[in-house]
């Protein structure tokens, strides 16, 4: 059965979503735990990395360009843009704030089964985690929806818990356990940390279907724009960096589209205002779906290759 999930676990994302959807109880009551699951899958993703390799990777350059584009970059689009429509500051703190926010700690996981570089994702996914905190520190100031200041007491608290503790966990992990009992062990549970993924579309999405039961209209446009977002950091990505060659191009657009909003929610909570949770609910549907997506243009890509090689 476990091997069944994993060969099809981007399918499996997706359908997680769809019965978070269909069973919102069972989906609000999943939502308490999953800091907890995200903070294991972290770990357990940090765990299973060589972290020499990963290290060379984090002090190059393009990496940390990668980070500006994939938070800075789009945050700019969005402001813009929601200034343009006339948003609300509600629904443009929304959406500034899924900009800010990092990388899934699953898209690694996501990447390797595409068949792409998955460490290449994870020095992506750490960068735009750590970029996070500090990018997110802009919307929340410029744009006050909710009663209060950022406390950056417990601000700094969340950060130390849900970043820098799985990444020193890690590598104190790595420094004073023997490497040979260390990746035994991985190989024998990391086949199960593809449950913990199935947990954040399950337990996100049952914020959504609370707004879709208030008003269906309002949780329509909710849906449309998550896929907009969706589709935009995708897009965009994949031309910025299709000159790079088309496996580094649709890495680097599916680790801009996968988006760690339970992160983000962990950390700054309440000050990212009434529309954040709904529309990071909404996201996990065209979230999913991406995967399954790019891998139906990858193999299409692959195909074509093929063809046009037999001319």
């Amino acid at each position: 059965m476990l091997t069944f999930l994993v060969k099809h676990s981007l399918v499996g994302m997706f359908i997680c979503a769809l019965l978070g959807f269909l069973f919102p109880s069972a989906s609000t009551f999943v939502f308490p735990a999953l800091p907890v699951v995200l903070f294991c899958l972290m770990l357990l993703t940090l765990l299973g990395m060589p972290i020499r390799r990963l290290t060379k990777r984090l002090v190059n350059q393009s990496v940390w360009l990668y980070g500006l584009v994939h938070s800075v970059l789009f945050m700019c689009i969005f402001a813009f843009v929601c200034w343009l429509v006339g948003a609300s500051n509600e629904l443009t703190l929304a959406i500034l704030g899924v900009g800010a926010t990092g990388s899934l700690f699953a898209t690694p996981a996501i990447v390797r089964a595409l068949g792409f570089d998955n460490l290449e994702a994870m020095a992506m996914t750490i960068v735009t985690t750590l970029m996070l905190p500090i990018v997110l520190y802009f919307p929340i100031q410029w744009l006050h929806v909710a009663q209060g200041q950022l406390d950056f007491v417990a601000y700094g608290l969340r950060l130390l818990v849900f970043i820098v503790g799985p990444i020193l966990i890690s590598i104190l992990l790595h420094r004073f356990l023997p490497s040979e009992w260390l990746q035994r062990t991985l190989v024998k549970i990391s086949p199960y940390t593809i449950l913990l993924v199935f947990a954040f579309p399950f337990g996100l999405v049952g914020a959504y279907r609370q707004l879709w039961q208030e008003d269906e209209l309002t949780a329509l446009l909710y849906l449309l724009i998550a896929a907009l977002l969706v589709a935009v950091f995708f897009l965009v990505t994949l031309m910025l960096y299709r000159k790079q060659g088309y496996d580094v191009a649709l890495t680097a657009a599916i680790t801009a589209g996968n988006r760690n909003v339970l992160l983000t929610y962990s950390i700054a909570g309440a000050l990212l205002g009434p529309a954040f949770l709904p529309l990071a609910g909404a996201m996990q549907l065209p979230t999913y779906l991406l995967p399954v997506i790019t891998k139906r243009i990858y193999l299409s890509h692959i195909k074509y290759k093929l063809v046009d090689k037999c001319k």
